[in-house]
């Protein structure tokens, strides 16, 4: 359990840590090239562990360096992983379940996927159903949707695939199936999700022809790189947040990964009012920068379903900025939020409604009226590190102390965010 008070004021920088997504897509690439790669600042989170762990038991030779958070890998080829003696697991990583699932489809060898208990209560069967298309042979728990997932490894065909939902995730999945396929694997989405493989693939040189929201890819050799990941703009949010709608703050964030496909939460805090500034100072494979935001009176507004893949990861954190500013806002078409770590509509609405919001449940979202001042409570975590960290942004700005217990799944993305969230109180 931690303790945590509002601070006279909140100065200071935050360096980032890498970004969690590119993280997991660097190692997976690197162990299926032909060299030795390197990756600078990988991110320390309990999920990106969790990938490292599992390409290790597949035979991929991964040398670290704590300190630097700096990697090595010497890669296997697109068919050089071997099989493993036990299950993968992934922890509490759903990214590492699904993007290997591509891999592991058109490897000839046989594996099972599991994970924690979070982990096998989430949605597999949007990434199963692709791969026995493509010919993948998969058996998974209750009819083929939940881990554990046993897969034997075939030869793929290419196909073209139509998402049901925008999902980075996913779309990862199938291009990196379509490494190891024969043919061309064309994935098409409904709306813009993250865009972190397409770059990765363009940065790369691999052949992904992209026509609007339609990708393809054919199979072919991946070149080893060296990659410098930048910071992650989910990480970098908490702290957005804390500084627009703290009355005394001026904070810099820097490294922080400005790719327009991740900054949909920065978008609606602009439309809210926000005030900030950015440096940009790198753009390839990612548009890098430095950010700098103050305390800013907020209005609320309309947060749109096409909106919601861009801030996905940030809705519960926006939900705690809504109780400070003036008006509703209203959020539609992220189901998808319940079926994350947690049912993280129905877990931000009940933490909030503790500390005296006003906001209210809705099937695909959630209602908040503010501004309304909050109070300190005991909290709880449910086991998810992005309502954890939006619940202690939340205690920073109430009027007494609150308790928040189940701070340690901060692990999950953010081992330092205590750290550098109280490095920041003046009082």
């Amino acid at each position: 359990m931690i303790i945590i008070h509002k601070p006279k004021r909140l100065r200071g920088e935050v360096f980032i840590p890498g970004d969690k997504s590119i993280s997991h897509r660097a190692l997976i690439l690197a162990s299926l090239a032909e060299g030795v790669s390197t990756i600078e600042n990988l991110s320390p989170s309990a999920d990106v562990q969790s990938t490292c762990k599992v390409l290790q038991k597949l035979g991929s030779e991964i040398f670290s360096n704590e300190k630097s958070h700096e990697v090595t890998l010497r890669g296997k080829g697109r068919c050089g992983l071997r099989e493993s003696p036990v299950p993968l697991f992934c922890g509490n990583s759903g990214t590492t379940a699904r993007l290997l699932m591509g891999v592991l489809a058109g490897q000839r060898f046989f594996s099972v996927l599991t994970g924690d208990q979070s982990l096998q209560r989430r949605p597999m069967q949007r990434v199963i159903v692709p791969m026995q298309q493509m010919g993948a042979q998969i058996l998974a728990r209750q009819q083929n949707t939940l881990l554990p997932i046993a897969i034997q490894g075939a030869h793929l065909r290419g196909i073209r695939y139509e998402l049901p939902i925008a999902s980075a995730q996913v779309k990862t999945a199938l291009l990196l199936a379509g490494l190891l396929a024969e043919g061309e694997t064309t994935v098409v989405e409904p709306l813009q999700s993250r865009d972190h493989t397409e770059r990765l693939f363009q940065w790369l040189g691999l052949p992904l022809q992209k026509v609007n929201l339609q990708y393809s890819i054919e199979s072919t050799p991946i070149p080893s790189f060296r990659l410098s990941v930048p910071g992650d703009f989910s990480s970098a949010a908490y702290f957005v947040a804390l500084a627009a709608i703290h009355p005394d703050a001026e904070l810099t964030l820097r490294n922080v990964n400005i790719n327009p496909t991740r900054i949909g939460f920065l978008e609606v805090l602009q439309r809210m009012g926000l005030k900030y500034e950015i440096q940009v100072e790198k753009q390839s494979p990612e548009p890098v920068g430095t950010l700098m935001v103050r305390s800013s009176p907020l209005r609320n507004v309309a947060v749109s379903a096409a909106e919601v893949p861009k801030l996905i990861d940030e809705l519960p954190l926006l939900a705690v900025v809504a109780t400070q500013a003036e008006g509703k806002l209203t959020v539609h078409g992220a189901q998808e939020l319940r079926v994350k770590e947690s049912d993280r509509i129905r877990s931000i609405v009940t933490e909030l409604t503790r500390m005296g919001a006003q906001l209210s449940e809705l099937t695909d979202g959630f209602v908040v009226e503010g501004p309304t001042p909050l109070h300190g409570a005991f909290l709880r975590t449910h086991g998810d590190h992005r309502i954890a960290m939006a619940l202690a942004v939340a205690a920073a700005v109430a009027h007494s102390p609150s308790q928040l217990t189940g701070e340690r799944w901060v692990t999950i993305s953010y081992p330092d965010f205590f750290n550098a969230l109280f490095s920041l109180y003046e009082v």
